[in-house]
């Protein structure tokens, strides 16, 4: 497996971004040893809260929402998945699976032995990090969805279907103009400039380019079997959990309505509709710091 690491001057004078990175090491195919970056905030005894970016993002989303919850006293923790932030980039798309996804994240997440912890999940940050909560439901004392889902092969939104085959055929991915798109503010081009960061040139996107088709939307799909059996644990899941998506996101709207249906711990929660585009963080990032902040009070 041969890996790309972004230079760290990539990463110098980022708007709105102070926070100083973490590394551990995940075991990858024949040997091969990838960095994970990590952000890491707040006091070592405080409530742990996991924040978990999707496609094309990086921790950089959580920016405004990690100062909220270090200020209320939690502990912060927003890891960049493999391929996507600070974290190495294996160069080949075939690298790329969900299963590796799934166990470079639990890796990590073992190694640092997190327990009691909230979760905030969008987009594939739920896709990998609800696998997380169904191979480890003791280690989470609640969850917060926001415009994600755990697919098992049965279709894809227009919306989806649209980001999928300009994801596949477009010559250059403009990572930053993508997220931009996916907001209903306007970025800054300081902040545009940040989600690119991540990526010097196109080699260091097959990850980015190669996350879309993995999402098990048909039968087809590897992943679909896995996805099920997350999904007979989550539907004996009796810990909060609480959909927060958006108004305006044509991937998953609707999608809520899976989760409040099977999952136990989401019955009587005050589930909520906020206003923004598919990456909310962006444009509603002090309600989600609240929503964060009124679960781990309840659930400790």
């Amino acid at each position: 497996m041969d890996v790309l690491r972004t230079p760290d001057a990539c990463f110098e004078g980022l708007a709105d971004w102070s926070f100083a990175p973490h590394y551990t090491q995940v075991g990858g195919p024949d040997g091969a040893n990838l960095r994970v970056a990590y952000v890491d905030e707040g006091p070592r005894d405080g409530a742990p809260v996991l924040l978990m970016h999707g496609e094309p993002t990086w921790s950089y989303l959580y920016r405004h929402i990690i100062p909220q919850l270090v200020a209320k006293g939690h502990r912060v923790l927003a890891p960049d998945l493999v391929g996507f932030g600070r974290s190495d980039k294996p160069a080949a798309r075939t690298d790329y699976t969900y299963e590796r996804h799934v166990d470079w994240m639990s890796q990590w997440f073992v190694g640092l032995d997190l327990k009691d912890l909230v979760l905030f999940c969008q987009d594939w940050g739920g896709l990998i990090g609800l696998r997380l909560v169904a191979a480890f439901p003791e280690r989470f004392a609640g969850v917060i969805a926001g415009n994600t889902g755990l697919p098992v092969g049965t279709g894809l939104t227009p919306g989806f279907d649209a980001w999928l085959k300009m994801s596949q055929t477009i010559p250059v991915m403009p990572i930053g103009g993508i997220i931009n798109m996916g907001t209903t503010r306007e970025l800054s081009p300081e902040e545009v400039a940040a989600y690119d960061a991540p990526f010097p040139d196109e080699t260091f996107k097959e990850g980015a380019r190669q996350f879309p088709a993995l999402v098990p939307v048909t039968a087809e799909h590897a992943s679909v079997a896995e996805n099920q059996a997350a999904w007979k644990v989550l539907e004996a899941f009796d810990k909060p959990f609480l959909t927060a998506f958006s108004d305006n996101d044509p991937i998953t709207k609707g999608g809520e309505a899976g989760f409040k249906d099977k999952v136990p711990g989401a019955q009587g929660e005050a589930h909520t509709i906020l206003s923004g585009g598919h990456f909310l963080q962006e444009d509603c990032p002090a309600a989600i710091a609240d929503l964060l902040d009124d679960m781990v009070r309840r659930t400790r």
